[in-house]
C-alpha cells in the first residue's frame, strides 16, 4: 500500500482502526450508567404493575383495571412531568394514592439517574474515550497526505509550524495533554489532529494513523530515545514503505533504529560537531548552509571567525562532550576536559572540579586556550562558565549549548560564537529533507565545492534574493512539469539563462538563483547560464515569489517560451496566429 492509495484503501483503514473503538464507549456508559438504569426500570415497572392491580371505576360505577398498555402510557407521560390527565376514567382514590407513591419514587430514581450521569460526564477515563473516537474519526476523515508526528516538544511545534506555513497537514501524539489541547488554540491554517497518548504503543500509532493509506511519513521526535526507537521498530514493521526520521543523542539507539529499514536518524550532537568542523576550516560555507537550513525568510545569518591553531577548553563531559571531542580531534584540536568525574583519564585530560571556580580554570590554562566550550545540560550552568570563561580570556571562541527555549534571550545576549540548540538543529534537518528534496542533496555536497564558492553563491543570493531568503521550490522539466519547453530540449540548445529571461522583457533576467540541477542521480551544484538543459532534468530555485510565477507561465504557455528562448513574439490564441499567419517555431508545431 503506497501512501496515496485511493478511497477504497481509505475505507478499508477506517473500518479496520475503528474497530473496537466504539463498543469500549459504550460498555463504559452502560457500566457506569447500569445500577440507575436498573433502578429507573425497577421503579417503572412496579409502577406500571401496581396501577393495573389497583381497581377502578367506569362512568358506570362497576369496576375496572387499567391494561397494561393503559397504565405504561399513563406513567409514560407522567414520568416524563408531561401530564396529559387520568385516562380511560377519573381515577379513584386507591389509583390516586398509587400514582402519588409511584411520582416520588420516580423522581427519586431520576434524581439519581441524571447524578450519575453528570458524574460520568466528569469522570477521566469517559473523557479520554470520547476524545480518542473524535480523534480516530478526525483522522479517518483525512484525505490528504499527511505526517505522523510523535513528539510535539520544542522541535514537534518547529517543524509543525513549518509544515503548515507550506500547506502541508500532520496529526501529533504526545504524552502531555497540555500540548495537544494547545492544539485547538494555535494560530495553524488547518485543523490538527492530536492525542494525549504513548507514542511507543503500537495500537497508539494505528490510532494516530499510522496505517492510513494517506499516511505519507512519520517522524520520531520525543525526548525519550527509547520511545523513539519504539516508534521507528513499528513504523518499518508495519508500514515498511513509510519514510521515517528519528531523532536521538545515543549512538548505540542509533544503531538498533538503523537495524529497522532505512529510517533517517538525526543525533543533534554529532551534527553539530559536523556543522562545527566546516564553520571552523569553511566559515562561508556554513554561512550558506545555516542560511538555506532556515528555510524562506531567514536573514542571512553573519559569517563567523573562527579561532586560529590552538588548544580548547571544553566543560561537560556528557554525551554531547564526547561527540564534540572526538570531532575536534579529528580536525587536530588538542582539548582539555573540565569535568566534576572522580575517576582521571589519560586521554583526554581531565581536570576535575567545578567549572565556574576560578582556581579549576586555572588549573586548565585557560588564559592560553583559542577555544571554550559550555556543554553541560544545564542552561543556568553554561552561562556562568561562559560569563566565567570571557572574564579571564576575552578574546576566546565560545561554544554554547542552549537546552532550553525559555533561555534563547540570555544567550542572545551573551553573544556566543557558536551556539547548540538541539531542538532547532533535528528541526531544520528534517525540514530540509521533507520540504525539498534536492535542497538536502545540496547541503550534503556543498561543503566539498570550497569556502570560495560557496561565498560565490552567497552573493548571487545576495543580489537576486537580498539578505531574506525569498521562496525556494523544485521544477521538472518533463511534460507535467514544463509542457511548453519540452519540445525545445531534445536537441540540446536550450541553456539555462536563456530559460530565465522574463516573459514580458527578455532582456531582463529574473531574480532567480538556480542552485542544483540533478540530471540521471548526477548533481550539479550552482549551474551557470550556459548549462545546457535537458529533458528530465530536476531543478532546485531560489528566488523572488513573483519571479516563480513568471518562471511557471514559460514553462507552461507555449507562446511565452517562443519569447522567452527566440525573441519572437506570437499571438497567444490559435485562432489569431491562424488569421495572421503566425506559427509557432517550437520543434512540436
Amino acid at each position: 500500500m503506497t501512501a496515496r492509495t485511493g478511497p477504497r484503501e481509505a475505507r478499508r483503514w477506517i473500518r479496520t482502526a475503528t474497530a473496537g473503538q466504539g463498543p469500549p464507549t459504550v460498555f463504559l456508559v452502560l457500566r457506569r450508567m447500569r445500577a440507575p438504569l436498573i433502578v429507573l426500570i425497577v421503579i417503572f415497572s412496579v409502577s406500571v404493575l401496581g396501577l393495573t392491580l389497583v381497581p377502578g371505576q367506569d362512568a358506570d360505577g362497576r369496576v375496572t383495571h387499567l391494561s397494561v398498555f393503559d397504565a405504561f402510557y399513563f406513567m409514560s407521560y407522567t414520568a416524563t412531568t408531561i401530564g396529559y390527565g387520568e385516562i380511560p376514567h377519573a381515577f379513584t382514590d386507591g389509583q390516586r394514592m398509587w400514582v402519588v407513591a409511584s411520582i416520588y419514587l420516580t423522581v427519586i430514581g431520576w434524581a439519581y439517574a441524571i447524578g450519575s450521569l453528570l458524574t460520568l460526564l466528569q469522570d477521566r477515563a469517559f473523557r479520554q474515550a470520547l476524545a480518542l473516537q473524535r480523534f480516530i474519526r478526525t483522522v479517518a476523515r483525512l484525505r490528504e497526505p499527511f505526517l505522523l508526528i510523535a513528539g510535539y516538544g520544542q522541535t514537534g511545534q518547529l517543524l509543525g509550524r513549518s509544515f503548515d506555513l507550506l500547506g502541508r497537514r500532520f496529526v501529533v501524539i504526545d504524552t502531555n495533554s497540555e500540548r495537544v489541547d494547545a492544539l485547538d488554540i494555535d494560530a495553524y491554517h488547518a485543523d490538527v489532529p492530536g492525542l494525549a497518548g504513548d507514542a511507543g504503543n503500537p495500537q497508539t500509532l494505528e490510532q494516530a494513523g499510522l496505517g492510513h493509506p494517506y499516511c505519507e511519513g512519520v517522524l520520531a521526535l520525543t525526548d525519550d530515545d527509547e520511545v523513539n526507537l519504539a516508534v521507528t521498530m513499528a513504523a518499518a514493521l508495519l508500514r515498511p514503505e513509510l519514510p521515517v526520521y528519528a531523532r536521538t543523542v545515543a549512538p548505540s539507539i542509533e544503531h538498533r533504529m538503523t537495524a529497522f529499514g532505512s529510517p533517517t536518524v538525526v543525533n543533534p550532537f554529532d551534527r553539530y560537531g559536523d556543522h562545527l568542523r566546516i564553520a571552523l576550516r569553511a566559515p562561508a560555507s556554513y554561512q550558506l548552509m545555516s542560511w538555506l537550513e532556515s528555510g524562506p525568510g531567514a536573514e542571512l545569518p553573519p559569517r563567523g571567525t573562527p579561532p586560529g591553531a590552538g588548544r580548547w577548553v571544553l566543560c561537560g563531559y556528557g554525551r554531547f562532550g564526547r561527540e564534540l571531542i572526538e570531532d575536534l580531534h579529528a580536525e587536530g584540536i588538542e582539548v582539555t576536559v573540565v569535568d566534576m568525574a572522580t575517576a582521571a583519564k589519560p586521554e583526554p585530560s581531565i581536570v576535575v572540579g567545578d567549572g565556574s571556580e576560578p582556581g579549576v580554570m586555572t588549573s586548565a590554562d585557560l588564559e592560553h586556550a583559542v577555544g571554550f566550550v559550555a556543554g553541560t545540560d544545564n542552561d543556568t550552568t553554561n552561562l556562568s562558565l561562559v560569563a566565567a570563561a570571557r572574564r579571564i580570556s576575552p578574546d576566546l571562541f565560545v561554544v554554547s549549548r542552549q537546552n532550553r527555549p525559555e533561555t534563547a534571550p540570555l544567550f542572545a545576549a551573551m553573544r556566543v560564537d557558536s551556539l547548540l540548540v538541539p531542538a532547532d538543529l533535528v528541526a531544520r534537518r528534517i525540514y530540509a529533507q521533507l520540504s525539498t528534496p534536492l535542497l538536502w542533496r545540496f547541503l550534503l555536497e556543498m561543503p566539498e565545492l570550497g569556502d570560495e564558492w560557496a561565498q560565490r553563491m552567497i552573493l548571487r543570493l545576495r543580489r537576486h534574493c537580498g539578505r531574506h531568503l525569498q521562496a525556494l521550490w523544485t521544477t521538472t522539466l518533463d511534460a507535467q512539469g514544463a509542457p511548453a519547453l519540452v519540445p525545445w530540449l531534445g536537441g540540446g540548445e536550450v541553456t539555462l539563462g536563456e530559460l530565465l529571461r522574463a516573459r514580458e522583457d527578455r532582456e531582463r533576467r529574473l531574480d532567480v538563483v538556480p542552485l542544483l540541477i540533478l540530471r540521471d542521480d548526477e548533481a550539479t551544484l550552482g549551474p551557470g547560464d550556459d548549462f545546457r538543459l535537458a529533458a528530465g532534468d530536476r531543478l532546485l530555485f531560489a528566488g523572488e515569489p513573483r519571479d516563480h510565477r513568471a518562471l511557471l507561465e514559460t514553462l507552461h504557455i507555449e507562446h511565452l517560451s517562443e519569447y522567452v528562448l527566440t525573441g519572437r513574439q506570437v499571438p497567444a490564441s490559435w485562432l489569431w496566429r491562424r488569421l495572421t499567419r503566425t506559427q509557432l517555431s517550437n520543434p512540436r508545431s
